[in-house]
């Protein structure tokens, strides 16, 4: 990965998704966004960036790009990714929520045979506090130090790390995977990320309802992770889902616990996994002052 000042970074598509807000708040931060992509639009500024019509038109002029932040239409969302790809941009961050799954199931394919890491969709990106954001999470919630934050939630992310910040507790990177039903990089992937860092000292993971990602995250934690974990569950109180009765449903539900995909499923796995889970946000302070002492 090229998480840093100097990394080339460059925008795909200027929807409702971004706006000159964030783009300023990125520059401000000390990103080093260069264009951006919109196509019939090149040849124009907007927000105060260049504008080409093509991501390889970037590449021309400005030589090889990091990052690739991709706000357009969901619909639109493969095209852009697959041309970034071409491009060589190893590293793609999605923020557009509610992709098309089989786009994604086409996407990741192509990405892996690519070694290209995808973050999102519907994901507000990743910031390292201090050096570089990547996306629309507010910088101001954060401030460098010791703690990773890993999150699938959009909001839920940048307001652990408020309370972090409010605590005196600094963070080395915040990401957020994303939270759509098909997502680029998992939970596993950045646990390992994040277990190599050496500006890391701790993680937070952040899950939701829905899916396995914090139970396979549980597992590989007990099996390759010596840093230590800690974990906040939303949506306790949420109602369970409600399952269809199509022959597909009930298939991959049969001889499952019934809590698989709930929060309290989830916060079970975790715990069970010896991992430390808080039932809020602003118990985390309290756990990490020991860690860190």
């Amino acid at each position: 990965m090229n998480l840093t000042p100097n990394s080339k970074v460059i925008i795909q598509g200027f929807s409702e998704f971004i706006s000159a807000t964030h783009v300023t708040q990125m520059k401000a931060y000390g990103t080093n966004l260069i264009a951006g992509v919109n196509p019939g639009c090149g040849g124009q500024k907007i927000y105060d960036l260049p504008i080409f019509d093509l991501v390889e038109e970037i590449v021309e002029e400005y030589g090889s790009i990091d990052t690739t932040i991709i706000s357009v239409h969901p619909y639109q969302v493969l095209d852009a990714a697959l041309e970034a790809i071409a491009a060589n941009i190893r590293q793609i961050i999605i923020i557009s929520p509610g992709v098309p799954p089989l786009d994604m199931v086409k996407l990741l394919r192509i990405a892996e045979a690519h070694e290209t890491l995808i973050v999102g969709p519907n994901s507000p990106g990743i910031i390292v506090p201090g050096k570089i954001l990547l996306g629309i999470q507010p910088s101001e919630f954060y401030q460098p130090g010791k703690i990773g934050i890993l999150s699938r939630s959009t909001t839920l992310t940048y307001e652990i790390a408020r309370v972090l910040s409010d605590a005196g507790i600094g963070q080395s990177i915040s990401v957020s995977i994303g939270s759509d039903a098909i997502v680029g990089s998992s939970f596993i992937q950045w646990l390992q990320i994040l277990d190599e860092d050496e500006d890391t000292e701790a993680i937070v993971l952040v899950g939701q309802p829905g899916g396995g990602s914090e139970e396979a995250a549980a597992r590989y934690i007990t099996e390759a992770i010596d840093k230590p974990v800690f974990a906040y569950i939303a949506g306790i109180n949420a109602p369970p889902a409600k399952h269809g009765r199509t022959t597909g449903t009930l298939a991959s539900v049969v001889g499952r616990n019934p809590d698989f995909g709930s929060a309290k499923g989830k916060q079970i796995a975790l715990s069970e996994a010896g991992i430390p889970v808080v039932q809020s946000p602003s118990e985390i302070p309290k756990l990490l002052y020991k860690v860190l002492r």
